[in-house]
């Protein structure tokens, strides 16, 4: 029983010791000494951890865009060669490059605010934001001179498709001025080539106005300049080597040279026209007129 009670009296004793000791000014400045320095660590952490952050997410900005520029870079070099999707890719990839470049130059201000308000610096963070404040401005410059000579490609481009299209209308100018020279001359050809022949008796003839009766003793006119055109047959003489008459008596009217053409019997008794020579048979008439 003895001992419980001295056992209770150095609790008291021990309680109320601390209790004095947690109530004095010195105690309290500790106190709160140890608690700042916890929130301080905190925050340098959290600082630190930060810092770091940014750090891998600026290392990884220019990561991207190195691989962007060599993806750019072989579209580059076969732009003048390509059609306008390829002009479009590249324009893309180079905005996708500027935005990366973009993002890069604001977290490494951000860097640079955070030493800066600091107090204390740190040298080994300061080459760090140097380093990439020179890599990024590098970038910068040579983005900008690659945009340059990706603008000049483009003129020469336009220029070449510009000039490819003025020669593709004087090549369609020049094709359609060719077709109509083809169609006249092949007109010409047909009208230098054309020859006509009529086959009748002499009062066909003579209704057609193609024979016309001057009287008893007067010969007959062959050809009037009123005779009817619709009566004959039109023939390319090039292609006309025998003219047939269905009759087994007849008269050539018109003037042809005897040698140029022969008056040939068929088997059915009746007379075809054999030309032997077309070019001399026509050079004195274009018309043929056959009386049956």
């Amino acid at each position: 029983m003895r001992t419980v009670q001295f056992l209770a009296i150095i609790a008291a004793l021990v309680f109320t010791a601390t209790s004095c000791v947690e109530n004095t000014g010195k105690y309290k400045t500790l106190a709160a000494e140890r608690d700042s320095l916890q929130l301080q660590a905190q925050t340098i952490e959290a600082n630190y951890n930060e810092t770091i952050g940014i750090l891998n997410d600026v290392e990884e900005g220019f990561a991207q865009i190195r691989e962007a520029e060599g993806k750019m870079m072989l579209d580059v070099k076969r732009i003048e060669g390509n059609n306008i999707s390829k002009k479009e890719q590249i324009a893309f990839q180079m905005s996708q490059i500027k935005e990366m470049l973009a993002q890069n130059k604001a977290r490494i201000e951000q860097l640079q605010r955070q030493s800066s308000q600091r107090g204390k610096e740190n040298s080994s963070l300061n080459k760090t934001i140097q380093r990439m404040q020179t890599e990024l401005e590098e970038k910068t410059a040579y983005i900008a001179s690659l945009q340059a000579e990706l603008e000049k490609k483009n003129i020469r481009i336009d220029e070449l498709t510009a000039s490819v299209g003025q020669l593709n209308t004087e090549l369609d100018q020049l094709s359609e001025t060719s077709e109509k020279q083809k169609q006249l001359i092949e007109s010409q050809d047909v009208d230098m080539n054309s020859v006509w022949y009529v086959i009748g008796t002499s009062t066909e003839l003579k209704a057609s106005q193609i024979l016309t009766s001057n009287g008893i003793f007067r010969p007959k006119t062959v050809l009037d300049q009123n005779f009817d055109k619709s009566a004959f047959t039109k023939a390319d003489k090039r292609n006309v080597k025998v003219i047939t008459t269905n009759s087994k008596r007849v008269k050539v009217l018109t003037s042809h040279p005897k040698e140029s053409y022969n008056l040939v019997t068929a088997e059915d008794k009746t007379i075809m026209i054999e030309i032997l020579n077309p070019a001399q048979f026509w050079s004195v008439s274009k018309y043929l007129v056959v009386q049956k």
